[in-house]
């Protein structure tokens, strides 16, 4: 939908003077106040019979004016005179002045928006407007409800019901703090500390109040109730997701009023603290209890396994500081303020056995008292992450600290609020007194806080243990009022940590030769990256796609590239210095290393298609950055750990390059399942494996770390009799870099060898030996039809694996 004002504004200069000279003198006149042609689609009523009109929107979004025109269009007729669809309609707003200078006079206010002929008169004294045809709209307050029983209405404007969450901001509902708008400031009174439990508490009551049919009357003849509680709308709810509304304030700079603003989002989960006990006490069997002196606001609280009620009050009472008492077969609950309950006469202290009818005042070491205290709690506005705060005094010198961890949801100023009272109280509380009062005193109670006259002055003591034993024998401790004072702590503003959506993963299974020798032998590895990264990645496997469990969480994504350029062959054991290896990278980074670090195990790295045994072990000296995410690698060793025997000729552009620097992890596999088909499913920890942006993938691996390396320095010479015998040296895969011994170990169970002799590639003989050395007799030669030029193959062979990869001799070529 477009307003007839969009059509004007998007005309060509043609069309907006044809537009504007079709009109007559009066229409020319009358269009600066024909609100349909000005409207938005939003500012405009909704069709059909209704009732209530919710008209939503931020500040600007042209709520004043929608509803001033909409009272126009209630009251007035065709003519000046003519009466309209409403004769009596009502202004509702907080206060009598916020629908003055709003409703009224303001720049959007109903006698801005109307025309000469048609404005109204403001009746001071009689706080309404009156239209030249009779019409009347009478000015009421929210805080003056009872007003609204007598006169009768056709028609209503009411202003929002909502209530800052800030230091009585039900003093004046309406004002909110935001530096950038002229109306910021505090409610009457306020102290501008946030304050989330008042904005509960306001609406509560709001809906306590008119949720009774005693002060929301219905009429009798329509059936219609005054005010229609299941419409109303509370100020207000934002579409931006919490927490990263408000937290998120490099995209949304109004984060920062949140604290103090009207917004609900990330609130209306909380409960009361009355709330809250009453369930445990409902759920414990407990039905004469009283809450109503229980004040505070609980975000979250997680009750982990069955206990008893006082177990689950427990952490409760220490955080929100209230008391428990028995009060004439009731269970009341009162909320520590440090008001006195009474003043008590040092006279009427009782004698007994333990007492004389003194006042005994004592003060604990300081040496029992901690210190330094933290609280360990969950945060509530960012990734629920586990918080700590700590409060310590100024003089304290231990390193000691006394820690507590509770299962409950708070704000970090909340946290540090608590453990600063704790530590307050502590200090304050080891001053303690113990008298006996007589049995007419028995309206003291645990609990109360009594004012009592000592050497020092006039201090305050709350009543923690009372005995009744005849007289009540009482315990009490020293408390300050300015204890139970709100923290002046600076809110904090949770950066909570950037969205990641679910993206598919590219996970790469790679069958490598050892390593580093304390790899699982037949155990492939498996590298992952994403962008952007997930987070933690799941491997899932099962024999079938069916019945998955849990094989593998990788932490961390690898890193892993794609090369630009063709990487050729090159001899292995020698540094490859041939041209630039380009590599881009789909995240992390690659650094140059010095060249005795690359001999020491630095830089390694694989580069393969992508299936999962096809793979050479490679090291690289020189990363140069060529650009973001590319770099040229140079002054390379080839084909290592064995790898030599699988190099091709070329890897060609698009082969995968993966840094072996620990972040890839060998899988689970029994040995038993090696060289079997199995299903894995590889994507981000936070999904179920079903979910679609898995990757499912079916391999075997044949455990390329338990294969012999291949056979090196290939020799065959012929004697005078046509015998040609056949020698090499065999290499190992397991603790061959020692330079100490003569020979490498052999890594086998038994030293054994395939020898194969091929015409082209017709296998003309194959011997099984067990030593590095095989003749190859003349009549042999005849019998097999070995006419050079011929080829020799050998292979050693492990018990486990079978024949490793062969190394070719080419006899009389």
């Amino acid at each position: 939908m477009r307003s007839g004002a969009d059509w004007l504004a998007c005309a060509t200069s043609e069309v907006q003077e044809e537009f504007l000279n079709s009109l007559s003198d009066g229409a020319l006149s009358a269009l600066p106040y024909l609100f349909e042609f000005w409207a938005l689609p939003h500012q405009l009523p909704p069709e059909g019979n209704w009732r209530t009109w919710v008209i939503m929107g931020g500040r600007g979004a042209g709520k004043t004016r929608a509803g001033s025109e909409w009272v126009r269009a209630e009251v007035e007729g065709a003519g000046p005179l003519d009466p309209g669809r409403s004769a009596r309609v009502a202004l509702v707003g907080e206060t009598f002045d916020q629908v003055r200078e709003v409703m009224v006079f303001g720049d959007s206010g109903i006698l801005a928006c109307s025309p000469p002929d048609r404005r109204p008169v403001w009746e001071a004294g009689r706080k309404r407007l009156l239209w030249p045809n009779g019409a009347i709209a009478q000015v009421f307050s929210a805080h003056e409800p009872e007003a609204l029983r007598g006169p009768q209405f056709d028609a209503a404007w009411v202003d929002e019901l909502g209530c800052g969450a800030v230091d009585k901001g039900t003093n004046q509902p309406n004002k909110f703090l935001d530096p950038k708008s002229s109306e910021s400031s505090l409610p009457n009174y306020s102290n501008g500390r946030r304050d989330d439990l008042i904005q509960m508490q306001y609406l509560r009551a709001m809906y306590q109040y008119w949720g009774n049919p005693a002060h929301n009357v219905t009429d009798s003849e329509t059936g219609v109730q005054m005010i229609d509680m299941a419409r109303a709308h509370v100020w207000a709810w934002d579409a931006r997701p919490f927490p990263y509304f408000p937290g998120n304030t490099a995209l949304w700079s109004d984060g920062e009023n949140y604290a103090h603003g009207h917004w609900l989002n990330g609130r209306t989960s909380a409960r009361s603290l009355a709330s809250v006990v009453s369930e445990i006490c409902d759920r414990s069997g407990v039905t004469a209890y009283d809450v109503s002196e229980l004040h505070g606001l609980v975000r979250g609280y997680s009750v982990g396994q069955v206990s008893s009620g006082r177990a689950a009050l427990q952490p409760l009472m220490l955080a929100y500081g209230f008391e428990a008492a028995e009060r004439e077969g009731t269970l009341v609950f009162t909320s520590r303020n440090g008001r006195t309950d009474r003043v008590l006469d040092p006279a009427r202290l009782a004698i007994t056995e333990e007492q004389d009818g003194t006042l005994s005042l004592s003060r604990a070491p300081s040496a029992e008292i901690a210190g330094r205290i933290r609280l360990n709690f969950v945060e509530a506005e960012g990734d629920y992450e586990v918080r700590s705060s700590e409060a310590v005094f100024p003089d304290e010198v231990s390193r000691a600290v006394s820690q507590s961890e509770m299962p409950l949801v708070l704000l970090q100023s909340e946290g540090r609020a608590i453990v600063e009272r704790w530590l307050a109280e502590s200090r304050v509380a080891r001053d303690q007194a113990r008298f006996s009062l007589p049995p007419s005193a028995i309206a003291n109670m645990a609990g109360d806080v009594v004012e009592i006259e000592t050497d020092a002055g006039t201090e305050l003591y709350r009543l923690d243990h009372v005995e009744q034993a005849g007289v009540s024998m009482i315990q009490a401790v020293r408390i300050e009022p300015g204890l139970y004072t709100p923290s002046d702590a600076v809110e904090v503003t949770v950066r909570p940590k950037p969205f990641t959506p679910a993206v598919p993963v590219l996970p790469l299974f790679m069958d490598l030769p050892l390593l580093k020798g304390d790899e699982v032998e037949h155990a492939p590895h498996l590298a992952v990256t994403a962008t952007p990264w997930p987070g933690s990645v799941a491997a899932w496997s099962a024999p079938q796609d069916s019945a998955y469990v849990l094989n593998r969480l990788l932490p961390a994504a690898s890193v892993i590239g794609m090369t630009e350029n063709t990487l050729f062959r090159a001899e292995p054991g020698l540094i490859d210095r041939g041209p630039a290896l380009r590599v881009r990278v789909a995240s992390g980074e690659l650094t140059s290393v010095s060249a005795d670090e690359v001999l020491n195990g630095a830089n390694v790295a694989v580069i393969g298609d992508g299936s999962t045994a096809n793979w050479e072990v490679f090291q690289f000296t020189n990363a140069t950055l060529v650009e973001e995410g590319v770099y040229d690698l140079t002054t390379r060793l080839r084909g290592q750990q064995g790898s030599d025997a699988i190099m091709p000729d070329q890897w060609p552009p698009g082969s995968y390059v993966v840094l072996l620097n620990g972040t890839p992890e060998q899988i689970a596999l029994t040995a038993s399942e090696r060289g079997l088909l199995r299903h894995y499913r590889v994507g981000p920890a936070s999904r179920t494996y079903n979910d679609p942006v898995y990757a499912h993938q079916v391999h075997a691996f044949d455990g390329i770390g338990l294969r012999p390396y291949a056979p090196v320095h290939l020799q065959a010479e012929l004697d005078g009799a046509g015998d040609l015998a056949v020698g090499w040296i065999r290499r190992t895969r397991t603790d061959g870099d020692s330079w100490a011994g003569v020979e490498v170990p052999l890594g086998e169970a038994a030293e054994t060898y395939v020898v194969r002799v091929l015409d082209g590639e017709v296998l003309l003989r194959e011997e099984t030996v067990s030593a590095p050395a095989w003749t190859y007799s003349a009549t042999a030669q005849g019998n097999d039809g070995a006419v050079a030029p011929f080829n020799i193959d050998v292979a050693q062979v492990s018990d486990q694996f079978g024949a490793g990869p062969f190394r070719r001799l080419s006899v009389g070529a």
